[in-house]
């Protein structure tokens, strides 16, 4: 099969396709034939060998995130059956032709969601909703959404919504009419968040930061209790003020909820593709920080 790997740590262009053997589904596995693999900030931080929890064996397998088909059961798998549209989670080896994955794992694939869509809501979904839960957002909430245009975010935005919140979504003005689509008050992130924030005449009760720098401060002064600011990127400033760190686990359950919403086009993500040959791009344009929705690399069988 072919796969996306590094032999060393370093910027995009260490990323590369070579062949790899097949894997083989173990016990309680399904082998998935994967259409569409998500990029996200994780993948990046692993490549740059910056997460020094995650040790690399070069030549390294990265992605975590795919949609694909079922092709092959492992010993005393029976559900789903083979030929079965399917994304989930994984670890490290997402961006390949094959991948291998506990069977209990795997979500189906609503047949009006396309294999890019499906595989650009697995990670996003899983830590929008996981964070809405830790933070108990409710429909009495004001919700301020850092970096509402990115993947978390419009995940974030549209899921607080549907649950009656009101919500404040920071993005570039570019993304100003994309965060109100999603149903967010939009403003300006940078310095002068704060004020811009103020003139909306709304006041946030609980904030999510999927963008860092001054967002956790920013939020503080807004009059937001430290317990009540959750971040899914920056630790230190967060011990700093007592804010949350959001650890939302992965949770087929929760994934195959939001993917059900998607299904009936409660929610929606935009997709930007590459097909895989393109990873270095892709890679690029996560590391931009601009953009809305998700990057997802297109993986077609030779």
């Amino acid at each position: 099969m072919r796969a996306v790997v590094f032999d060393q740590y370093g910027p995009p262009a260490v990323l590369h396709l070579t062949d790899l053997p097949d894997p083989e589904p173990g016990p309680g596995e399904v082998l998935v034939r994967v259409h569409a693999a998500g990029v996200q900030p994780f993948d990046v931080a692993v490549r740059q060998g910056t997460m020094p929890w995650v040790q690399a064996k070069f030549p390294q397998q990265i992605g975590q995130e795919y949609a694909g088909v079922v092709e092959k059961l492992g010993p005393g798998v029976t559900s789903p059956e083979v030929g079965t549209p399917v994304l989930g989670s994984t670890m490290l080896n997402g961006v390949a032709e094959l991948v291998t994955v506990p069977a209990e794992n795997v979500v189906p694939k609503p047949d009006n969601l396309d294999f890019p869509t499906a595989a650009a809501l697995v990670a996003a979904s899983q830590t929008a909703s996981g964070a809405l839960l830790e933070l108990k957002v409710t429909a009495d909430d004001v919700l301020l959404v850092h970096a509402g245009a990115g993947s978390v975010g419009t995940i974030a935005i549209q899921l607080a919504r549907l649950a009656g919140a009101t919500v404040i979504g920071t993005a570039s003005p570019n993304n100003h009419d994309y965060l109100r689509e999603l149903g967010a008050v939009p403003v300006a992130y940078g310095e002068g968040l704060i004020e811009a924030v103020r003139a909306t005449g709304l006041a946030p009760t609980v904030a999510l930061d999927a963008a860092g720098g001054e967002a956790i401060a920013q939020s503080v002064a807004l009059g937001i209790a430290p317990d009540r600011v959750g971040t899914i990127v920056d630790d230190k400033a967060a011990a700093e003020v007592g804010a949350v760190v959001v650890r939302a686990g992965r949770s087929p359950q929760r994934l195959a909820e939001v993917v059900a919403l998607a299904g009936q086009g409660k929610v929606v993500m935009p997709v930007r593709t590459y097909p895989v040959e393109s990873v270095v791009e892709a890679h690029e344009a996560v590391e931009s920080r601009h953009g809305r929705g998700k990057v997802v690399l297109t993986i077609h069988r030779r």
